[in-house]
């Protein structure tokens, strides 16, 4: 008995101290990829690091990733560099991933984050702009185009998965994101399998379109740091508690509006969402890419900045309308009776 006791407090101490070397590993490699790949500009903002990346001039466009990605994920594809050509562009870390902190004790809703960089918009001067969101950032870009429609002259949605149902992948995801266990878990043995599973995630999120190598290669490292796991997997349970208790409804999204979806994605039925919701979005535009899995903006950067072009132009088209209509046609003035009024006064 006695010897079992002790083997007991042997194993206990090995797995602790294992725990702790791997916790430590991970620790550096989360810290070793921060450093390696500093850019950008960091707000302080509602309590968090917001962290954005910027360029160009002209109308404001925002770009918002997917769940477990980062803005570099925008420059990696192109998608960045080439519409920096025409607006000025900024692509925000979201709360959670990247350089971006997310404050415990909150929830990070889609609608909380719309707000969120609604207000950090407005302390950069932003009163007007464009959004393209991919995955879980366009979620938040038509919250923002319901909760802030005034600001925002138009939206591009790829890849959206806008009428979530209720899935085992989505509550499993969701796991680590409890406290205690889910915290152990996040620091020690999930860094450690998220990096042995990078293969076939990334074919899952590409295929059948090429995997980007420049993207597999730096997100690697971000997106296996137990900051960003906590982020990955709170977004899940958000996905999950949507499906379950909320019954999605788009009617009121009033802003011009462009949608796109890979036809191969293998992720979920991204295109079924896609054509839904152009059904739901009155004056929509719908674009399905041939070939194209879940990275559309990876795939295909010119569809994706072809398709800002259009809403941006659609918005121009808009406001030059309602500009026309607010003129008083010449037809509307009555030249007589102004003169008779005047010579009636001169008498």
């Amino acid at each position: 008995m006695a010897l079992d006791r002790d083997g007991l407090k042997l194993a206990t101490v090995l797995f602790l101290a294992a725990s702790a070397a791997l916790a430590g590993y991970n620790a550096i490699r989360a810290r070793r990829a921060t450093v390696n790949r500093a850019c950008g500009r960091v707000m302080k903002i509602d309590g968090l690091r917001l962290h954005f990346i910027e360029s160009g001039s002209g109308m404001p466009l925002l770009l918002l990733h997917g769940n477990g990605s980062m803005a570099e994920d925008f420059k990696s594809s192109g998608v960045f560099d080439e519409a920096a050509k025409t607006y000025r562009v900024l692509a925000f870390d979201r709360p959670g991933f990247g350089r971006s902190s997310r404050p415990r004790g909150r929830h990070w809703s889609a609608c909380d984050q719309a707000d969120l960089i609604h207000a950090a918009a407005g302390r950069l001067g932003i009163k007007k702009y464009l959004v393209l969101g991919h995955s879980w950032g366009a979620w938040i870009a038509l919250e923002l185009a319901r909760r802030h429609s005034s600001s925002v002259a138009g939206v591009v949605l790829v890849s959206g998965c806008y009428y979530p149902p209720p899935r085992v992948d989505l509550a499993l995801a969701a796991l680590p994101a409890l406290p205690v266990i889910g915290t152990a878990f996040r620091h020690t043995l999930l860094p450690l399998l998220v990096r042995l599973a990078w293969p076939w995630a990334m074919k899952k999120i590409f295929q059948p379109a090429v995997i980007a190598s420049d993207f597999a290669a730096f997100a690697k490292d971000f997106a296996s740091r137990p900051s960003q796991l906590r982020a990955v997997c709170s977004e899940s349970a958000s996905m999950l508690a949507a499906a379950l208790w909320r019954k999605a409804s788009y009617k009121d999204i009033s802003v011009p509006t462009g949608i796109m979806a890979g036809s191969g994605d293998r992720l979920f039925d991204a295109e079924r969402d896609a054509r839904r919701l152009h059904a739901e979005v009155g004056r929509s535009l719908l674009e399905v890419v041939p070939g194209a899995g879940h990275m559309v903006h990876q795939s295909a950067p010119q569809a994706v900045v072809g398709m800002v072009h259009t809403i941006a132009a659609r918005h121009a088209s808009f406001q030059s309308t309602r500009r026309r209509r607010c003129e008083p046609r010449a037809d509307e003035f009555e030249p007589g009776l102004a003169a008779q009024t005047f010579q009636a006064g001169d008498k």
